[in-house]
């Protein structure tokens, strides 16, 4: 398999997953700016959609799209460790946390990385994500120890990837000690140390 990848984006979760499950695969760097790809390939001939992440298995086929590509590999290649056996209420609700994840907290922080965007838009940005990290603050109230449960899962992991831009954007995650006490514990785990050494030693030589 190989990941089509950029730095600092929401490719790390997939990137992530792929080590935590010990797949062989490769990396292949996307410029998102140019849309080449490191081997010099215009990566809209890979993906339409011209961003990152993409997937393309052993037999060509293409997958993309965050979630979706890790509940794939999941569900393949190791059924019910990172995620739920589909058609369970347990699958539906990481479902609901990665459907969240996607749409109220990576979505609102496009504009603060946009310098072009106007402060009102920055603000807004800044107020929808107090909402949707506040929620996930209250829901780790209740002492449980990952965010779908018991276990470790791919909502975990993909909250640690969006979470993580705050640091670049200066959005203040203070307010939220219980998110941050989980992310902490998912930075120690070797697949993602792994993940983040990978992509920058890909840094470095690009």
């Amino acid at each position: 398999m190989k990941l089509f990848y950029a730095p600092g984006s929401c490719s790390l979760s997939p990137h992530i997953v792929l080590r935590e499950l010990g797949l062989p695969f490769t990396l292949e760097r996307v410029d998102l700016a140019t849309k080449q790809t490191a081997s010099g390939e215009d990566y809209r001939a890979v993906n339409l959609k011209g961003y990152v992440p993409a997937l393309q298995l052993d037999d060509g086929e293409v997958l993309t799209e965050g979630p979706a590509i890790t509940q794939y590999l999941a569900d393949v290649h190791a059924p019910g460790i990172l995620v739920p056996p589909p058609g369970t209420v347990e699958r539906g609700r990481a479902n609901a946390w990665l459907h969240f994840i996607g749409t109220e907290l990576h979505k609102p922080f496009g504009p603060l990385f946009d310098p072009r965007v106007s402060l009102d838009a920055r603000a807004a940005a800044t107020e929808s994500l107090n909402r949707g990290f506040l929620i996930v603050e209250r829901a780790l109230a209740d002492g449980r120890p990952f965010l779908a449960g018991e276990s470790f899962a791919l909502p975990d992991i993909y909250l640690f990837v969006v979470q993580a831009w705050a640091s670049i954007t200066g959005f203040n995650l203070s307010p939220f000690p219980r998110m941050i006490d989980l992310s902490g514990r998912v930075a120690t785990r070797p697949s993602v140390r792994e993940a983040l050494a990978a992509e920058r030693q890909g840094e470095k030589r690009a």
